[in-house]
C-alpha cells in the first residue's frame, strides 16, 4: 500500500512513530482527520497556509504541533496562541490537551473565520479572539508563538500576556532563538531548547516567567 492510499490516521501515526513520538488514539486521530479535511477545503479558496498538500500538512504542521502540545508542562489551564493563523499550534494543543482552555488570537478576518469554523466543527475547548493578540487585557498560563509576522516584536508583546510563573513557548529556528529569547526580556528563565520533528533547524524553546522581577 502506498502512502497516498493510506488513511489519514494511519499516515499521522506513522509520522509520529518515525519522529519517536507516541501514536494518537482513534478518537484523537479522528479529530485531526476532521481538522485536515476542513483545512484543505478552506485552503482551496483562502490562503491559510503555504503548505497545501496533505502530506506536508501532516508532517510539517500536525506532527510539530503535537510535539509542542506534549512538551508543555502540566498544570497549564489557559493558553494563548498568539497570531494563530490556521490554528498551529493552538488547535492541536486543544485536541491533545483538552484540560487547557485555548484562545486563538488572529487579526486577519478570513483566517479568524476559519478558526471559528474549526472550533465549532471540532468541538474543542477554544475561543477565537478576532484581533491582534496584544489587544487582550487578560493574562494566560502559557503563550505560544509559531511563524508569526515580525516575530521579535511579537515575542516582546506576547511576553507581557503570560502570568507570573507562566510559560512562553517559542517554535522557531536555532538561528533566531537567542535573539527571540533576549527580546522577551530579563523576566524569563529558559529551559534547554529541544529539536522539533521533521527539521534539523526548528526548535521548541520553553521559558518560565519569574514570579518576582530580576534585580
Amino acid at each position: 500500500m502506498n502512502e497516498a492510499s493510506q488513511s489519514v490516521p494511519l499516515r499521522l501515526n506513522g509520522l509520529l512513530t518515525e519522529a519517536g513520538l507516541e501514536a494518537v488514539d482513534s478518537v484523537l486521530a479522528g479529530g485531526f482527520e476532521a481538522y485536515l479535511s476542513l483545512l484543505l477545503r478552506w485552503n482551496a479558496r483562502v490562503n491559510l497556509t503555504a503548505v497545501r498538500d496533505e502530506g506536508g500538512i501532516l508532517s510539517r504542521h500536525f506532527v510539530e504541533s503535537i510535539a509542542c502540545a506534549r512538551a508543555l508542562p502540566a498544570g497549564i489551564a489557559t493558553l494563548l496562541d498568539f497570531g494563530s493563523g490556521a490554528g498551529f499550534p493552538g488547535i492541536p494543543i486543544a485536541l491533545c490537551r483538552p484540560e487547557i482552555a485555548v484562545t486563538l488570537a488572529e487579526s486577519q478576518g478570513k483566517k479568524a473565520a476559519f478558526l471559528h469554523e474549526a472550533v465549532r466543527t471540532l468541538g474543542i475547548s477554544a475561543r477565537v479572539h478576532s484581533a491582534r493578540g496584544e489587544s487582550l487585557l487578560e493574562q494566560f498560563d502559557c503563550v505560544t508563538l509559531r511563524a508569526v509576522d515580525r516575530m521579535p516584536q511579537a515575542v516582546k508583546a506576547a511576553s507581557r500576556l503570560a502570568t507570573p510563573g507562566g510559560w512562553l513557548a517559542l517554535m522557531t529556528t536555532g538561528e533566531e532563538l537567542a535573539a527571540l529569547q533576549a527580546g522577551a526580556g530579563p523576566a524569563w528563565v529558559w529551559l534547554k531548547a529541544v529539536p522539533l520533528p521533521g527539521s534539523a533547524e526548528r526548535m521548541l524553546s520553553l521559558g518560565e516567567r519569574r514570579i518576582s522581577s530580576p534585580a
